[in-house]
C-alpha cells in the first residue's frame, strides 16, 4: 500500500526528500496516511498535496447518485465492471461476477466488492474507516489541498469541517470553479502551462524545499510519488 511505497523509497532508494501528491481518491489516501502518521511521519516526507480529494466517502457516494450526475455514475460503473471482469479472469477463485448486472451505483459496487474484499464489515464501515476527514486534524506535515467549490462529486461542505480549517499545517485553495480535477487555466502564461493545479503543487513543494534549505536541511536525493 501507500505506506509501504514510501517506506521502500526511504529505506531502499535512500530518498531524503519526498513530496506526496494524490488526486481524487488518491488524494484521500494521501491525507489519510499523513493523518495516521501524525507527528510520527518520516522526516523524509516533506509535504503532501491533494487535488479534489474525496475526504468523506459516504458524502461522495451520495453526490454521485444525484440525478444531475447520472451520466458520470453510469461511466464510473461501466469502468468498474470492466476492470472487475478483467481481474476475475486473472483470479477466478477469488472474485465472482454473480449479481454484477444488478449493480447500478458506486455504493452498490462498494457494498458487493470493495468492502467485502477490503476486510470491512459493510459499505458503511468502509466509508467511515477509509475517509481521511476524521484524521486531517492530526496531519503534521505541510499540506496543500486544492478543491473546487463546484466539484460535482466531492461536496465542498466537507472542507468546512474544523478538523481541516483549524489545522495550521493545512492550506486549502478553494476556487469557485474547476469541477473534479479539472483545473485548466484559460490561457498559458510565459512561465507556466495551463495545468493550474499541478503548477500550484510545484510552487508549494518548491517553497517548502527553499525553506528547508535555508534552515540547513540537506537534499542529497529527492523524489515525488503520486496516486
Amino acid at each position: 500500500d501507500l505506506r509501504c511505497v514510501i517506506n521502500e523509497l526511504i529505506d531502499s532508494d535512500k530518498l531524503k526528500s519526498i513530496f506526496l501528491a494524490g488526486f481524487s481518491l488518491g488524494g484521500n489516501m494521501s491525507l489519510k496516511l499523513a493523518g495516521e502518521w501524525g507527528a510520527d511521519a518520516p522526516e523524509e516526507l516533506r509535504g503532501v498535496c491533494a487535488i479534489s480529494p474525496s475526504i468523506e466517502l459516504a458524502a461522495c457516494a451520495d453526490a454521485i447518485e444525484r440525478r444531475a450526475n447520472w451520466l458520470y455514475n453510469r461511466r464510473f460503473i461501466s469502468s468498474l465492471k470492466r476492470r472487475l471482469r478483467h481481474v476475475q479472469q486473472l483470479y477466478p477463485e477469488r472474485y465472482y461476477l454473480d449479481g454484477i448486472a444488478l449493480i447500478r451505483t458506486i455504493r452498490d459496487f462498494d457494498a458487493r466488492y470493495t468492502a467485502r474484499h477490503g476486510g470491512f464489515k459493510d459499505v458503511d464501515d468502509y466509508y467511515t474507516r477509509a475517509s481521511s476527514l476524521p484524521l486531517i486534524a492530526r496531519v503534521r506535515v505541510p499540506t496543500l489541498i486544492i478543491h473546487a467549490q463546484d466539484d460535482p462529486f466531492v461536496p465542498f461542505d466537507s472542507f468546512r469541517h474544523p478538523s481541516l480549517t483549524a489545522n495550521p499545517f493545512v492550506i486549502l485553495l478553494a476556487p469557485e470553479h474547476g469541477g473534479h480535477v479539472g483545473f485548466i487555466a484559460s490561457d498559458a502564461s510565459d512561465h507556466e502551462d495551463r495545468f493550474w493545479a499541478e503548477n500550484r503543487m510545484i510552487e508549494f513543494c518548491r517553497l517548502i524545499q527553499r525553506k528547508l534549505m535555508s534552515a540547513g536541511v540537506a537534499f542529497s536525493a529527492g523524489g515525488a510519488t503520486g496516486y
